[in-house]
């Protein structure tokens, strides 16, 4: 039997917030995931820096998509967790082929900028239902995000 859930946050506004952050949830996967591959794949002169900034920031990853999908599930809802689902919500795009170190770099911006506005899309629906979990968690990721993505800007500038 299913208990009914009683947080203070009507069902309609937490099914929105979860299918919100099920958005967040794809692109921080996918992001994982290409930031896993470039981290095997890289080479070249940066190779060392590189395979070992990749690694910090896949295992970050790997904990942030954890802390998200556990949201959604203390929200009373299902957390997608396909390959199918993941690139059905993420705004983030796959490669088709290794890039070369720079551009996994300028790959890697765009990733963390496309986590940075899916997470601030989600702001209304977490105000609006006065969820200030999910907004919390939302304010962290955003800050993670915009640093990274401010330090590997910082990697291609002369």
């Amino acid at each position: 039997m299913k208990m009914n859930i009683d947080i203070g946050i009507p069902e309609n506004e937490r099914k929105a917030i979860a299918e919100g952050l099920s958005k967040l949830l794809g692109d921080s996967y996918t992001l994982y995931l290409k930031t896993h591959y470039y981290h095997w794949n890289v080479i070249g002169p940066m190779f060392q820096t590189l395979h070992l900034m990749f690694e910090t920031h896949y295992n970050e990853l790997a904990l942030a998509v954890d802390a998200i999908a556990e949201r959604i599930r203390a929200l009373g809802h299902t957390a997608p967790g396909t390959y199918g689902e993941f690139a059905r919500l993420s705004t983030i795009q796959e490669d088709t082929s290794v890039p070369a170190a720079k551009d996994m770099i300028r790959n890697l911006v765009k990733g963390h900028e496309s986590v940075v506005r899916t997470a601030r899309s989600v702001f209304p629906a977490a105000e609006k239902g006065s969820d200030e979990a999910t907004a919390d968690l939302l304010t962290q990721r955003i800050q993670l995000h915009e640093k990274t993505a401010w330090m590997l800007r910082s990697l291609l500038e002369e």
